[in-house]
Parts: structure tokens; sequence; C-alpha cells
């Protein structure tokens, strides 16, 4: 049974390249200017949603023409970021994976929301993955499969005061029931000796971050 898949486009950092992770079967809401991005690259986006004001009225003219369909809120009266008001669509649209792409840039607010925003979805059950150019962050309260997606290193962050039980598989440093504490850089730059590795926890929610400089 293939895996439901949501890729949400938001307004950070993107490059042309995030285009080819789409996949034919894949359910896609572009986020503000992330809708125009889509656009731009012959993307029709499933929803663009968002108050549009970063980009211009003849703009959002054709995000409305290209998009199947558009949820806008008001710019000054929400209480949600575009970029969460995307990631609540794609959670009712109870898919098995969200991946969100353009979820980091210059604002470190923004990152740092959008990075919470993970617990969120596995209060839902769902997978979920933060991509850019030289990251992509998963979250863990259990375990979970690291595949080499051409990364560098692999960081373990406590997203919780403590992560306990950690036990690592396949990696260069490996943990047998370590803890981790927020601010402690134990789990920093690791390294993948194998095609894949297991990560796994007993209590609290664990980032798990590939990266490369």
């Amino acid at each position: 049974m293939s895996q439901k898949r949501v890729i949400i486009f938001s307004g950070g950092e993107l490059q042309p390249r995030f285009i080819e992770e789409i996949q034919p079967s894949d359910f896609i809401i572009g986020a503000d200017k992330g809708a125009l991005f889509l656009i731009s690259h012959g993307i029709h986006p499933d929803i663009a949603a968002g108050d549009f004001d970063s980009i211009s009225p003849q703009e959002l003219d054709l995000v409305r023409t290209k998009s199947r369909k558009v949820v806008e809120c008001d710019p000054i009266d929400k209480d949600l970021t575009d970029t969460e008001l995307a990631f609540e669509l794609a959670i009712r649209e109870q898919p098995d994976f969200i991946l969100l792409v353009g979820g980091t840039g210059t604002r470190m607010d923004h990152t740092l929301a959008n990075v919470q925003m993970l617990s969120h979805a596995l209060q839902h059950h769902i997978q979920c993955a933060i991509m850019d150019q030289n990251n992509y962050i998963t979250l863990t309260g259990s375990k979970i499969e690291v595949r080499d997606l051409g990364f560098k290193y692999v960081s373990l962050l406590p997203m919780t005061p403590e992560v306990t039980g950690i036990t690592l598989e396949g990696f260069q440093y490996p943990l047998n029931n370590a803890t981790l504490k927020i601010g402690e850089s134990l789990g920093i730059s690791n390294v993948l000796i194998a095609p894949s590795g297991k990560v796994s926890i007993e209590g609290g929610l664990l980032l798990v971050i590939q990266s490369r400089d």
C-alpha cells in the first residue's frame, strides 16, 4: 500500500530542485509565496493558503487562477502563520507523511515555530519532516529509521527537557540507553556508517537533524 503524502511549499528558502521531491500522487499545498513558487514552476497546488501579503495583487490573481482551491485569511486579524495554516490543512488530509519545504530561512522565529510544529504532526500519528538545502529535520517520540540522504552529519537534539533510553544502530558513535537533556551537545555531528541507521528512545521527543555545511 502506497504512502499518502502531503508536501507543503512555504515562503522561506526555496530552490527549483525542491520541485523534484514531488511525486505524482502527492497532495500539494502552497503557503503564501510558496504557492507562487509552485505555479512559476508549472505546478498547480491542490490548495493555496495564507494572507498572501508577500506577493503582488497581480501575482495573487495568478495564484487564484492556477490553484485548485484557495484558502485566504486576513493579514492582520489572524491567529496562525501562513505555514501553520497550511500545516493544519495538511493534517486534515490525514496523510501518512508531511514534508515541509521552505519552512526555514532568515526569520529564526518562523523557523523555530515550524520545527516545533513537528510535534503537532506526531500527536496525530503523522510522520513529518522539514527540508532545506542543508538540512533534513524529523522528530520522534519512539523510533525512526534514518536513511542516508546525502547529508554528512546526523545530530540528535532534545525537544523536551529530557530524552531517555536513546539507542543508536548504524552510527559511527553508538549510544545505548543514553539520556540527553536540553543544552547538552553529546548528540551533535554523528555519522551514518550504513545506508540507514536506527534511532530509538523510551521517553521524550527527539529531533533528528541530518545536515551539511
